[in-house]
């Protein structure tokens, strides 16, 4: 299709606003197939959230947004929502050169042998909720996984040691977490700073992240105060933060490390909990896969965890919101201003790409042209791909195999979980309900 002067955009609905907004809200998959099937491709939606917006379903045209220029595509932008949480200086919500520079500061604790150095942290961790569990009485596990991840962000990227100050940190952190994690979590994040700071929920969310800020500043000052080879020594990412300079010799501000810390603790706790739910959801409703997942190995465990995050995304789509001249996607024309979002849910249940998509079929990733990185997007793409991927998988692995070899689970209830919309994430509605059959 070629692009006129008058065309540039592709098309979409024509719906009323608050209808094209039901229809994500209530529809999700299926009115996004829908609209893919009549209209393409790409597709342009209008809701009350944002008055125009492309959302993409096909790999080459995610291809082009994951290898478009950082200084015109804005991923940050396109994360301000998250501003008020995160802190202005995210990775998340930085653009351009700020966006590579603390990428770079950011990167060497997620690689190699330091990593390693945390799959004791995830198996400690593992045991310590696998314990706690009661037997043979239907529980949640999404709490349960909730719990285990933050412990493990604790002390592999906060490098706190269990105690008291490990506790009352975690204590903190849960409050300022918890009322964003629930389904209206997105009305909250979208009111903080708008609204102003005198409304209720508003009001006791700002307390309990001033509570978590006045323990990471303390701590930031304290660890600056340290000789730099003893802080050097440590395997925590929060030390490596402190330490970290650019080429000019450039530390990251006392701000900025806190906001990387929250972001890490965000990105890698909420998430990676809610990815193990549904891993553990999907598995106990499909034996035979269980019984293989019992006596594999890393390699199956690996695929395991791929194809979970596949059929069950953590979250539906990433954005890009298009700054300076217009952006060539495809055969059209995206105007400035305007956000294109390859869609993640909608691109893992395409057909052509992944035969019988609602199979749970680990082997799929085995196999010799596994799903690519414009295929298999669960942690983005491009220069914006998650800082914490290969940590997050390695921990989803160390987590499965622990459960696993200690545990015989089954679901509590016969069919598998409803997805449910949780402030940015996509969760298993009723936390996935397991019984602890036998723990050794």
């Amino acid at each position: 299709m070629g692009v006129s002067s008058t065309q540039t955009m592709p098309p979409g609905p024509r719906l009323p606003r608050p209808v094209q907004t039901a229809g994500f809200l209530f529809g999700g998959p299926r009115f996004l197939e829908a609209c893919r099937r009549r209209y393409g491709e790409a597709v342009t939606f209008s809701t009350l959230f944002d008055s125009r917006f492309v959302i993409v379903f096909d790999p080459e045209l995610v291809r082009d947004v994951f290898k478009g220029s950082g200084d015109q595509l804005h991923a940050g932008e396109a994360n301000a929502l998250l501003g008020p949480v995160l802190g202005q200086r995210s990775v998340l919500l930085l653009d351009g050169a700020e966006h590579l520079r603390h990428r770079r500061l950011m990167l060497p604790p997620f690689h190699g042998q330091r990593m390693q150095a945390y799959v004791e942290v995830m198996q400690a961790a593992a045991d310590r909720e696998i314990d706690s569990w009661p037997l043979e009485q239907p529980f949640p596990l999404l709490p349960s996984m909730q719990t285990l991840t933050l412990r493990v962000i604790l002390q592999a990227v906060f490098g706190y040691e269990p105690g008291p100050a490990e506790e009352e940190l975690r204590r903190r952190l849960r409050e300022m977490i918890e009322p964003l994690a629930r389904p209206r979590g997105l009305l909250l994040m979208m009111t903080l700073g708008r609204l102003g700071s005198d409304r209720g929920a508003t009001r006791r969310f700002e307390a309990s992240r001033r509570a978590v800020d006045e323990i990471l500043f303390d701590e930031i000052a304290r660890r600056r105060e340290q000789d730099e080879d003893e802080l050097a020594q440590r395997d925590d990412v929060f030390s490596a933060l402190v330490l970290a300079h650019d080429e000019d010799g450039e530390r990251l501000s006392a701000q900025e490390v806190r906001d990387e810390l929250v972001t890490l603790l965000l990105a890698g706790h909420e998430t990676t909990a809610t990815g193990l739910a549904w891993a553990f959801d999907l598995l106990l409703h499909h034996p035979a896969v269980l019984h293989r997942a019992r006596r594999a190995d890393d390699a199956y465990l690996d695929a395991l965890v791929k194809e979970a995050l596949r059929l069950r995304p953590v979250i539906p789509a990433v954005g890009r919101v298009v700054r300076g001249e217009a952006f060539k996607l495809g055969d059209w024309l995206i105007p400035e201003g305007v956000e294109i979002n390859p869609s993640i849910r909608m691109i893992h249940r395409r057909s052509d790409l992944y035969p019988s998509p609602g199979t749970f079929r680990p082997e799929r990733f085995l196999e010799r042209d596994p799903p690519d990185t414009y295929t298999w997007l669960p942690f983005g793409g491009g220069t914006r791909r998650c800082l914490g991927a290969s940590f997050a998988q390695m921990e989803m692995r160390v987590v499965l195999r622990r459960v696993l070899e200690r545990t015989v689970l089954r679901a509590a209830d016969p069919e598998p979980e409803e997805v449910e919309f949780r402030a940015i994430t996509l969760a298993p509605k009723n936390g996935t309900r397991v019984v602890l059959e036998r723990r050794d």
